[in-house]
């Protein structure tokens, strides 16, 4: 999907209806028939075949069998813990001590940073922290494997003189706790595939309030990325068919601290220097 994103600006209307598509629908995408994602897309079988050789497959089938094999270990996560390590198991010929599989997932987690700092976008990121800067209040939104990112951002907000409001859920609620939201505010939402419902329910409700949007997901494609404000992509590496949460937790450190340093740096320039104000001589 990176292909994707990277030429999506030069595709054709309906190639770029294909492609938010596949990318929103990419974990079922192995299981339908290239005649039901036509009729979805509203385009004739043929697109799809043209999508499919215009990224160097030779037809759809071929496309298909490569996000079977991608995504079939993450389409239901909370049920394949157990094949994954039984997978882990059978792919080792001998049985591997605790700090071998450590040293292992910290290797991984290490090049996952160094894939972030290549592609790190400077643009997005400033844009980021002045939308901060600007807003009134503060949510932070981010369900199950995107939730202790959320958490851990709105804690560290929380040392800010912003108000921070993290979106729980408690009961079922998300809704009601963004609800107030308004033009003054932003919603920082964390999702990566298969994003969340949730926050793309709240997404869409910040959208309608007129709120703006930082949205930090995995691809430009992203169902969340149509109602970003600013947009900070952020790829996982993975080990043993784990996902890290390193690289989306560095990213988020990195914007508090950004932003405390550019809201302390605005008091500083703001008060008065030895003993004078503003309007004096």
């Amino acid at each position: 999907m990176l292909q994707v994103a990277a030429q999506y600006h030069s595709l054709s209307r309906q190639l770029k209806v294909i492609a938010t598509y596949v990318e929103q629908h990419k974990t079922s995408l192995m299981l339908e028939r290239i005649s039901d994602i036509a009729e979805q897309c509203q385009v004739q079988p043929s697109a799809i075949v043209r999508f499919a050789k215009h990224f160097g497959f030779s037809g759809f089938s071929e496309m298909q069998a490569v996000f079977r094999e991608a995504y079939t270990a993450q389409a239901i996560p909370s049920r394949n813990y157990q094949r994954r390590i039984r997978n882990l198991i059978q792919s080792k010929p001998t049985r591997v001590t605790s700090g071998a599989l450590a040293h292992e997932f910290i290797q991984s987690s290490r090049a996952g940073l160094d894939e972030l700092l290549a592609g790190f976008d400077e643009e997005q990121f400033e844009a980021a922290v002045k939308l901060l800067l600007k807003a009134e209040n503060i949510y932070v939104i981010g369900v199950r494997r995107s939730f202790p990112i959320a958490n851990h951002l709105a804690y560290a907000l929380q040392h800010t003189n912003k108000r921070v409001h993290l979106i729980s859920g408690a009961g079922g609620m998300f809704r009601e706790e963004v609800r107030s939201i308004d033009k003054h505010d932003v919603l920082i939402a964390i999702s990566f595939t298969p994003y969340g419902q949730e926050t793309q329910a709240c997404v869409r409700l910040a959208h309608h309030r007129q709120a703006r949007t930082l949205v930090i997901t995995d691809s430009q494609l992203s169902p969340l990325a149509r109602h970003a404000s600013v947009l900070l992509k952020v790829k996982e590496s993975s080990a043993f068919s784990f996902r890290s949460l390193t690289n989306a937790m560095c990213l988020s450190q990195a914007l508090f601290i950004a932003l405390a340093y550019r809201m302390e740096l605005d008091v500083e320039e703001a008060e008065p220097i030895d003993g004078y104000d503003d309007a004096s001589d």
